[in-house]
């Protein structure tokens, strides 16, 4: 008997050690095998690292686990910037068998624990998600891993869906979600239940949902054969909010059939006020209630491009209150009866009926009912009649910070329909009266009283000719400085107006009672204005029809905020109008720290303001004793270390003409004065006209234009007249001297020049070197060049004893750059009193590639030659015998190659040009050495054409990207709303993991 228990025991301890040795026995084996499946099957970018894996047989026995630690999937451009998937902690569970000895691993569950995805489809439909390999053949390849899941896990998960295409965002947060069930059969049921904050969900523009929880669990009958997805009953929660769904969704062709029906689930009024902005808060649990409620409905029908499902939505409130805890009034007698119901495939059809809306804001009653019969040709049947006491309304929903005071009635009908083809409108009687109104905030000492608004919109016939909005009154004072003003419109079709506005407004003063967020505005706006006119005399064009008058003024006005943080400052202005153009008078500002002044005139404006697609057109004659652009190019939050300039954009709907004095301009690191010049912005394009300023120890005029339309690649086009610019100092300021003419840096001088230039901007509004384009010649008066590397090497090769100091007299040198690359024709010119001829190139890259053909006398290399001379037998060569040395030039400026062509050393060089005559040979010798420059140079200029072209393919692919984050904002804000309401959020200790090997 001991014996057969000592047999078990040591053979369920051999088991043991084998299910805990296994992992590590054939880990380098498993792991490989997943990196192979992984490198196969993904096209993006996967990051994880192999000493965060571990494996284990306990987990999921008998299947093996292997977990995973921060890992992480990056798409390939364009979405190289987006993070598809990361990973906290995820667990896979595989049969240990398949993994081993079969052709293709069998997965059989799935454990996420924290991440986020984010899924990115661009507006031509590309998707970050589509991280496969594209397969040779039409047919859908069964893929290498075999699904045998039955179990999937998802904890503490971020999704964020951004889809441009539909300009469709959904962000949801904290997602937890369970599912288990047999998926490798076609037909098996699937019970789920998930947890998520819907951070938000935003379609074309609309918000529909925004920080609200949602809890369901459901049972979800799968028919893979048919694509048919059958929901049971179940549980559903957003909010507070109870629901049911049941029904199915079917894929069976390109076609999506629903079958959805809803409803309530032992809800109150309670449950529909949670969906509420503003309500659903840390009280909400405190809010006192009353009244039933009643919600339930249909989806069902074919979903295509040419049909959409019916529907039939219906809520019902029966006797609803509620009242804040503490507060002295409640919302009552709230009834609401609503159905949105469209029993046919068209939307058009829809119909929206509110046969019942009432409520009383405390003693104040609102009532009112809707009938829309379509979506098409408007028919409506709607009133609202109701009267508010603001003091009373502050009493139910606080302001915090605010007192409210006055009497709101509004009284509104409408009926009939709206048709634009047949010129109908609904008759229409709606009026709102706003008396005493009184606005007191506890940011400022005074209040706004004496608020008085009387507007009126009638149109009892029905014709659109018979509309008319009557805004008779509007007035507030605020300490003693008051303003009023009123204004008609008549007349749908010819769109009539007629009004006025009087009175000193006190933007700081409004902004303490009305603050916003990271803004400042202080300053008076005086106003005396006028104006009666016809929308359609606009359209013809008859501007002497229009009739606008009077006078704007500004004083003492600052604004700042987070888009604009160098501020304005506008210490006086004053514009006064008529109908043809508004003519500004005076305009005395600061903008950042710059002062700028300015007059002139502005046409088209009622174009511009009233109809969409004009152009404001205008002319402005601008000055400044000291403007810095620097401050307006620069990202904000940088520090001036390490700012960076940026793309700007131009208005394309301004058409104006400037004339531009500046006493100082201070751009990137250059001083320009007395600038001078013409402007003109017209379709978003800035062009220069005898533009001058001194700079650089000389003067510069140009004409051209600056081109940023296509923002990812801003193009420039000048045309230059340098006078006398100190060559010191332009290679110290500018970029492109550096690079292109990096000989500059040991040229004392001055040069003067006449180019054309051409080229693309980085988005830095720095030029990018590879794609620029240029020609002119280039005038060098006098110039001295010494103490470079690039004599000392030519010193050190030939030998000559005069070479390490150059003088140059009226240089004119013909150079041409093509992209980024600065090609000198050969030119004849005198070096250390030689005659030579030069040709070559400097790239964008910094790389020089030279030839120098020189005519040396052979007793320049002193002893050397006359020893040779002596040796020579027969020769007619003498010491002033004109040697041909051709001398290249490569490497870069700073270190460069130089080497002799027709020789590897002097000495060589120098044997053969005597022993070949030279007088006869030396062109034949120097021919042959420029046509072998001339090959090579050939091939090095292919190369950095193909560079420049991949330079400036990158460049843009980095500008697209930077001009795809503005579009991003919206999801940025989600991001934002996810982190603020679950950066907090704790996540519970992770436990020791015992299966690592080093455990």
């Amino acid at each position: 008997m001991k014996k057969a228990i000592y047999i078990t025991l040591s053979i369920f301890a051999f088991l043991l050690v084998a299910l805990v040795a296994t992992p590590f026995i054939f880990k380098d084996k498993i792991l490989e095998r997943v990196d192979r499946e992984i490198s196969e099957s993904v096209n993006a970018q996967v990051h994880y690292d192999f000493r965060n894996i571990s494996l284990s047989v306990f987990r999921r026995f008998p299947d093996i686990s292997v977990t995973l630690r921060e890992f992480g999937i990056t798409g390939n451009p364009p979405f190289q910037n987006d993070t598809l998937v990361h990973v906290d902690q995820l667990q896979v569970d595989l049969n240990l068998w398949s993994i081993l000895f079969a052709d293709t691993p069998s997965l059989t569950g799935v454990h996420l624990d924290g991440g986020s995805i984010y899924v990115k489809v661009l507006e031509d439909g590309q998707a970050n998600y589509d991280i496969t390999y594209p397969s040779e053949s039409e047919e859908v390849s069964e893929g290498n891993f075999e699904i045998g899941i039955d179990l999937i896990e998802v904890k503490n998960l971020d999704f964020i869906y951004n889809d441009r295409s539909l300009g469709f965002i959904m962000a949801l947060g904290n997602v937890q979600l369970e599912g288990k069930g047999d998926f490798t059969s076609d037909q098996y049921r699937l019970p789920v239940t998930m947890e998520a904050l819907i951070a938000d969900v935003t379609y074309d523009g609309t918000n529909y949902l925004k920080n609200k929880t949602f809890k369901g669990k459901t049972a979800v009958d799968v028919d893979m054969a048919n694509m048919k997805f059958a929901f049971a009953d179940g549980d559903f929660q957003l909010n507070d909010f109870l629901f049911d769904l049941y029904g199915h969704v079917a894929l069976p062709s390109d076609d999506i059939d629903f079958d959805l029906n809803f409803e309530g689930k032992n809800n109150s009024f309670k449950s529909i006020l949670s969906l509420v902005p503003g309500i659903y808060t840390e009280s909400f649990s405190g809010l006192n209630t009353s009244g039933t409620m009643d919600f339930k409905g249909y989806f069902r029908g074919i979903m295509n491009e040419k049909s959409f499902p019916s529907f039939d939505i219906g809520l019902k409130v029966v006797d609803g209150m509620f009242q804040y805890p503490d507060l002295p009034r409640p919302v009552s007698e709230v009834q609401l009866d609503m159905q949105i119901v469209n029993t046919t495939n068209n939307l058009d059809l829809t119909r929206v009926h509110i046969p019942t809306f009432s409520l009383n804001f405390g003693s104040n009653p609102i009532s009112g009912n809707l009938l829309l019969e379509n979506l098409v040709t408007y028919d409506i049947d709607g009133r609202l009649v109701g009267k508010l006491n603001l003091e009373e309304l502050t009493s139910i929903f606080p302001i915090e910070g605010m007192a409210l005071k006055g009497m709101l009635d509004v009284n509104a009908t409408a009926k009939g329909r709206y048709d634009s083809v047949a010129n109908m409108l609904p008759a229409v009687n709606a009026k709102m009266l706003l008396s005493n109104g009184f606005i007191k905030s506890d940011e400022y000492p005074a209040p706004i009283e004496k608020l008085n608004v009387n507007a009126n919109i009638i149109n009892n016939s029905g014709k659109m000719t018979d509309f008319l909005v009557d805004l008779s009154k509007f007035e507030f004072e605020l300490e003693d400085e008051d303003i009023s003003g009123n204004m008609q419109i008549r007349d749908f079709e010819l769109l009539q107006w007629d009004g006025a506005v009087k009175g000193t407004v006190d933007l700081g003063k409004l902004m303490a009672i009305f603050p916003i967020e990271n803004t400042i505005m202080e300053g008076k706006i005086h106003a005396d204005l006028n104006s009666k006119g016809s929308y359609k005399d606009i359209e013809l064009e008859r501007f002497d029809r229009l009739d606008t008058r009077g006078s704007l003024g500004v004083e003492k006005f600052y604004f700042t905020s987070l888009d604009l943080p160098q501020g304005i400052r506008i210490n006086e202005a004053l514009a006064d109008f008529i109908p043809s153009r508004i003519n500004l008078n005076k305009f005395d500002s600061r903008v950042g720290e710059s002062p700028l002044t300015a007059s002139g005139f502005l046409s088209n404006y009622m174009n511009y303001f009233l109809k969409e697609n004009e152009t404001l057109q205008g002319q402005l004659t601008l000055q400044s004793s000291k403007f810095n652009v620097n401050q307006w190019l620069t990202e904000s939050e940088t520090t001036e270390e390490s700012s960076e300039l940026t793309v700007i954009e131009l208005p394309k709907n301004i058409d104006f003409t400037m004339s531009v004095s500046a006493a100082e301009v201070i751009y990137d690191n250059l001083n320009l004065k007395q600038v001078k010049g013409n402007m003109t912005l017209k379709d978003g394009v800035l062009s220069f006209r005898d533009a001058s300023m001194n700079a650089l120890g000389g003067q510069l005029v140009m004409n051209g234009a600056y081109d940023p339309r296509d923002l990812t690649a801003p193009k420039f086009d000048f045309n230059f007249n340098v006078i006398d610019l100190s060559i010191a100092e332009a290679f110290d300021k500018l970029n492109t001297v550096k690079v292109l003419a990096p000989v500059a840096q040991h040229l004392t001088g001055k040069f003067s020049t006449k180019m054309d230039f051409s080229g693309l901007l980085g988005q830095d509004m720095m030029p990018i070197l590879s794609s620029l384009d240029g020609k002119g010649v280039l005038r060098v008066l006098e110039a001295a060049y010494q103490n470079s590397p690039l004599v000392q090497s030519v010193t050190n090769l030939t030998r000559l004893n005069d070479t390490n100091t150059l003088q140059f007299r009226n240089l004119n040198l013909p150079i041409k750059i093509d992209n980024g690359v600065l090609n000198l024709s050969p030119v004849d010119l005198r070096l250390w009193d030689y005659q030579a001829n030069v040709q070559g190139s400097t790239g964008f890259d910094g790389s020089i590639n030279y030839l120098v053909n020189m005519q040396v006398p052979a007793g320049k290399f002193g002893a050397q030659a006359n020893n040779l001379l002596a040796t020579i037998s027969g020769t007619e060569a003498s010491t002033s015998t004109l040697i041909p040395v051709a001398i290249t030039l490569g490497g870069t400026y700073g270190s460069p190659r130089v080497g002799l062509a027709g020789g590897n050393s002097i000495e060589t060089l120098l044997t053969n040009a005597l022993k070949s005559r030279v007088n006869a040979e030396r062109e034949n010798l120097q021919a042959k050495a420029t046509e072998q420059f001339k090959a090579a140079e050939d091939s090095v200029k292919s190369e950095l054409k193909s560079r420049a072209e991949a330079l400036q393919d990158s460049a843009k692919r980095e500008a697209e990207r930077k001009v795809s984050d503005t579009k991003d904002k919206a999801v940025e804000e989600a991001k934002n709303v996810l982190k603020g309401v679950l950066g907090n959020r704790a996540k519970p200790a992770a436990k020791p993991d015992t299966t690592k090997s080093g455990n």
